[in-house]
């Protein structure tokens, strides 16, 4: 198998590697709308305004949606606005036994009951700083 793809690289020809795989590319179509085929969603929001949370609080609520948030506009904004929406975050997070967690400075993943968050050097728990115990955010 190496050596196939060693001639492939270097420009030989092999037939026997195009009567295997075949010649022709496959296209994938990008556009094409699945709809409610797909069981799980992975989709993003951004806040730039405490009311803007409500759409995530509603895919979320809905149990089938994975919500990765851009909290930057609303950090870059109003910090107490951002607390307050981090805060209903969590809470609704709680309430449907879902995982939160930030990574980097400016993004929060939300999960639903069914998933959990991996916890490395690039995630950490969501909480204020000024409270040590992240539970009680």
């Amino acid at each position: 198998m190496f050596s196939k793809i060693k001639r492939k690289l270097l420009g030989t020809s092999d037939t026997s590697y195009d009567e295997e795989f075949g010649s022709e590319y496959v296209e994938i179509d990008t556009t094409k709308d699945i709809g409610r085929r797909a069981k799980i969603q992975v989709k993003p929001f951004v806040i730039s305004d405490f009311t803007d949370i409500k759409d995530t609080l509603d895919a979320l609520r809905e149990g089938y949606t994975i919500a990765l948030v851009n909290i930057k506009p609303l950090k870059d904004k109003d910090i107490i606005e951002l607390k307050r929406a981090v805060n209903k975050l969590k809470k609704t997070c709680d309430a449907i036994e879902g995982d939160i967690a930030g990574f980097g400075e400016d993004w929060i993943v939300v999960t639903p009951s069914f998933a959990q968050v991996y916890r490395n050097t690039q995630t950490e728990e969501v909480h204020d700083p000024r409270n040590p115990n992240p539970k009680n955010f």
